[in-house]
């Protein structure tokens, strides 16, 4: 028998996961040492997450190296284009709950680098 605690942590983590349900601008950034404890290079495809996002993710803790969030694959889509990446990072100077900052290569799979910011970024936890 599942206990009251594990059902509602259960049931919070599922409503995290919902799919279609994340949409936010996307900007992109120089990586190296993200806030999961990772070394990343800008060819990798990975995203931060808006800190909100990161901070409050079920089972966050003190140590962001810990999170649950650390790794969790995203599809994002911008206006037809895709990229699947991992979640490596927390992003500070996102101000939107559902915004993401991408290594430049992921970024460049969704649009130019010259256009800089995309608005309107759908993207799922997969």
């Amino acid at each position: 028998m599942f206990s009251r605690i594990a059902v509602i942590a259960l049931f919070a983590s599922a409503a995290t996961l919902v799919k279609g349900a994340n949409y936010g601008d996307g900007t992109y950034y120089q990586t190296g040492l993200g806030a999961c404890g990772e070394y990343n290079s800008d060819t990798d495809y990975i995203a931060a997450v808006a800190a909100q996002t990161f901070d409050s993710f079920p089972g966050a803790g003190p140590n962001p190296n810990n999170n649950p969030i650390c790794n969790k694959l995203i599809q994002a889509n911008y206006q037809g284009r895709s990229v699947v990446v991992a979640i490596t990072d927390r992003c500070g100077g996102c101000t939107g709950g559902a915004d993401l900052d991408f290594s430049p290569a992921a970024f460049g799979q969704l649009a130019d680098l010259s256009v800089g910011r995309l608005h309107g970024v759908e993207w799922d936890y997969i």
